[in-house]
């Protein structure tokens, strides 16, 4: 049984950082029920609806509405990533949830937050960065900066704290026997993960300038090469013992090793480490050093990844539905994490959740013939 066993979260269909959080929730245990608006679409190859159940409803209907209030006087959390107001239109914000249930912890899943000038503004991860000075720092010199994925706003400074903010109020809840609203914004999270960056700053270690800083791709020994094959390693030797064994294996000159901190020489260091690794194919140069601290780590594509010895030997990664993903992580000595199932189809599982709220077949059945049950 995964730690969560016994937790129950209602999450609002939607997209992004909200159903990322509700898929570690059903990872670690969690019974999640996921409120879609209409039934019948295929999520079968959707990572982040595996584990999960569906009830579909009418929410903007009388009966809808109040199936809403049964389902959160047995749930545990809602999470929810809408604009601010939306639940409230529909009369399910917190307040409303919470006089059915005053111990629910109600996550709120925003860019910009549920308040501030920007609150009702549209944005992205890459929006979210922008204006917290993080994508600032990311990219060559020179050059503009460069989107991260989608995965620090979105799924890092959003849906991982998220999930922080509910489960911590949740351990608060056992202490005072009440729920209450987790204000999750990416435009907070993000920057609160730039704590390093922002020490470094403080200690004049780290410069306001992209491409001239230790871990943004300025130095030689953090960064990635391209290899005889057109294929890439990276490297990542900050430490001296580490840089050390890096210098010796790759053949640069020795004399590196007591300037690898002195940025005037960078760029002659990279030009060496650039011209070491063209001598070598990408797997040549992991087989080199697999069994080293050098660092090095060939640059794998999606397939490749999934092949990885190391990875196998985890079985990080497994095919569920046909679908190629990552196992639940993290793992814990005591509870057991079991591999998902896929997700299924909307409104698939209305008729078991309500059975478990004690609807009876007959209150069910009307509720599918006037539509609420979509």
């Amino acid at each position: 049984m995964g730690p969560l066993s016994g937790l129950t979260i209602l999450e609002m269909a939607g997209l992004g950082p909200c159903p990322f959080a509700g898929q570690m929730f059903a990872d670690l245990g969690a019974d999640v029920i996921v409120i879609d608006r209409s039934s019948g679409n295929d999520h079968s190859a959707d990572v982040n609806r595996r584990g999960k159940r569906s009830i579909g409803i009418d929410l903007k209907s009388r009966r809808g509405r109040a199936i809403m209030l049964r389902l959160a006087g047995k749930a545990d959390a809602l999470i929810e990533g809408f604009r601010p107001g939306v639940m409230e239109r529909l009369r399910l914000g917190p307040q409303d949830l919470a006089a059915a249930n005053p111990r629910l912890v109600y996550g709120r899943m925003t860019g910009w937050g549920q308040d501030g000038p920007l609150a009702q503004r549209a944005g992205h991860d890459i929006t979210y960065l922008a204006v917290t000075g993080a994508l600032h720092a990311m990219g060559e010199r020179g050059h503009p900066p460069v989107p991260p994925l989608n995965l620090v706003a979105d799924y890092g400074g959003g849906a991982m704290f998220l999930l922080a903010g509910v489960l911590a109020a949740l351990i608060a809840r056992g202490q005072s026997g009440r729920g209450q609203t987790v204000d999750a914004a990416m435009v907070d999270g993000a920057p609160a993960m730039m704590a390093l960056v922002h020490s470094l700053l403080a200690n004049g270690i780290w410069t306001r300038k992209r491409g001239d800083n230790l871990l943004d791709g300025a130095a030689p020994f953090y960064r990635c090469y391209r290899t005889r094959d057109s294929k890439f390693v990276a490297v990542g030797a900050l430490e001296p013992q580490f840089f050390a064994i890096l210098a010796e294996i790759t053949g640069i000159d020795p004399e590196y090793k007591s300037k690898q901190m002195d940025k005037r020489g960078w760029p002659k260091m990279a030009r060496a480490l650039a011209g070491a690794f063209l001598q070598r194919t990408r797997d040549e140069w992991a087989k080199t050093f697999e069994n080293t601290d050098g660092c090095v780590a060939p640059v794998l594509d999606f397939d490749e990844a999934a092949a990885f010895g190391h990875n196998c030997e985890r079985s990080v990664f497994h095919q569920i539905g046909g679908v190629m993903q990552a196992a639940p992580a993290p793992r814990f000595s005591q509870s057991q994490c079991v591999l998902p199932r896929s997700g299924g189809k909307s409104g698939g599982d209305s008729e078991a959740v309500l059975l478990e709220c004690e609807f009876s077949p007959n209150e069910i059945e009307n509720l599918r013939a006037d539509g609420t049950l979509t």
